[in-house]
């Protein structure tokens, strides 16, 4: 088995969990491949008692066939780790050293038993779907593709925006907002979720428009088809806005029209047998837990 790592820098506190990870895949002969980035970072930080493969992108990701890829941090650290997979369809499970994890949802106390269950195959593959954004710049290149959300936002602290959107072509609403989140069912749980959007579970077919501080309270998040591609058209005092792709970030003119679709292709995660996402749900919401006993 050939299994790829990629992380960002951590402090002292995770070195051991990392060491863990690179043990255990050393006593059980797995090929190891890191990222080179993250490999500089670890050198004289973390032994290995085995040689390691680097890779930088992913066309070295294909050519080495990788099996697996491990994210070690939180959901950011994932959302990185996606723009490397794009289209190769190579599974990804995320540890995590971060807070939250709605999508690095393996705790540091659960290596050693994920890591034995990745080797021995015990898990499957939850399919999630992105979204596309396309333009006439040809915005963010190769990784114009979002797990969580693409958003449109304010750049500074002027005066709200007013962003114009339309359904398949036709007018759906002028949003007086501070912003626009588009959001996938995975990225229903991160910044949508935040601004009051809903939970939408995966594999639902739809996608979220969730409005940043609206200036008119009647205007709600709304839950539409997937199938369905959104445009936009932006109007302020600022002729500049930021336009992300996930953790991505463009600064565009206010003269550029920008859609959203579903893209062609998904990201597979990987969840262990005793793993879903009810569950993940519960734990990171605390649901079924009385909090004032805390």
């Amino acid at each position: 088995m050939k299994i790829a790592i990629y992380g960002r820098q951590f402090n002292n506190t995770v070195l051991p969990h990392v060491q863990q990870i690179f043990n255990i895949l050393a006593d059980n002969d797995i090929e190891v491949y890191v990222h080179d980035k993250y490999n500089q970072f670890i050198t004289g930080k973390i032994h290995s008692a085995q040689k390691l493969h680097l890779y930088q992108n992913y066309q070295d990701l294909i050519s080495s066939k990788v099996d697996v890829m491990i994210s070690l941090g939180g959901d950011g650290t994932l959302l990185d780790t996606v723009t490397l997979i794009r289209d190769s369809n190579i599974p990804v499970i995320g540890i995590n050293f971060g807070r939250l994890g709605f999508l690095a949802s393996i705790n540091k106390d659960e290596i050693a038993s994920a890591i034995k269950s990745l080797i021995n195959k015990e898990f499957t593959l939850d399919k999630r779907v992105q979204l596309c954004i396309e333009s006439e710049l040809n915005l963010f290149g190769n990784e114009n593709f979002a797990l969580n959300d693409v958003t449109i936002h304010k750049r500074d602290t002027s005066a709200m925006m007013i962003v114009h959107a339309y359904l398949n072509g036709d007018f759906l609403n002028s949003y007086w907002a501070d912003g626009l989140i588009v959001a996938t069912p995975t990225g229903s749980t991160a910044y949508s979720l935040s601004c009051g959007g809903p939970i939408v579970f995966p594999r639902s077919g739809n996608m979220v428009v969730t409005p940043i501080s609206p200036h008119n309270l009647n205007v709600r998040p709304i839950v539409l088809s997937d199938t369905n591609v959104l445009s936009f058209e932006i109007e302020g005092r600022s002729s500049k806005y930021l336009l992300t792709c996930d953790s991505r970030t463009e600064v565009i003119d206010t003269s550029i029209k920008v859609s959203v679709r579903k893209a062609d292709f998904g990201i597979n995660l990987i969840r262990l047998n005793n793993e879903n996402y009810l569950s993940t749900l519960r734990n990171k919401l605390l649901w079924g837990i009385d909090t004032r006993n805390y």
